[in-house]
């Protein structure tokens, strides 16, 4: 994991940054962010074009083009690294497309963690409200 921001009362924000980190979210927070990582890394991957024809050299920066395509999966741990909430956002946390903020079996993060969750939007220049990045409100 790599550190992205502090949040209020001792939380901080940390980006997935491999397969391994995602399926231990997944198992630890009950819901399927590691089928939605691989998804967005083969989606990054495909979209790949080398610079050069010559075989043994057409992965250089291929992993560099990944981290920079694919959306940013994070996770919001507490001080005893538990985690408390999943977030996926834009590539770079910018730009088109939408978010996604859930707590623990994708149940609404924002009573509990609204004022994280403002902090990584805040960190990234976003608004990261409810009612578009929480998914199952009803």
């Amino acid at each position: 994991m790599e550190y992205v921001c502090d949040a209020p009362h001792n939380r901080t924000w940390f980006r997935l940054v491999t397969e391994g980190e995602a399926v231990t979210e997944s198992l630890e927070m009950r819901h399927a962010v590691e089928k939605h990582y691989r998804r967005e890394r083969e989606r990054a991957a495909d979209a790949f074009h080398p610079t050069t024809s010559v075989f043994i050299e057409q992965d250089i920066n291929k992993e560099d083009h990944i981290r920079k395509a694919m959306p940013l999966f994070l996770t919001l741990r507490d001080q005893d690294g538990k985690a408390l909430v999943t977030a996926m956002l834009p590539p770079r946390g910018k730009g088109g497309g939408g978010c996604i903020v859930v707590g623990p079996g994708n149940a609404d993060p924002y009573p509990e963690h609204g004022d994280a969750i403002t902090a990584l939007g805040d960190h990234f220049g976003v608004t990261l409200d409810r009612g578009s990045c929480y998914p199952y409100r009803r």
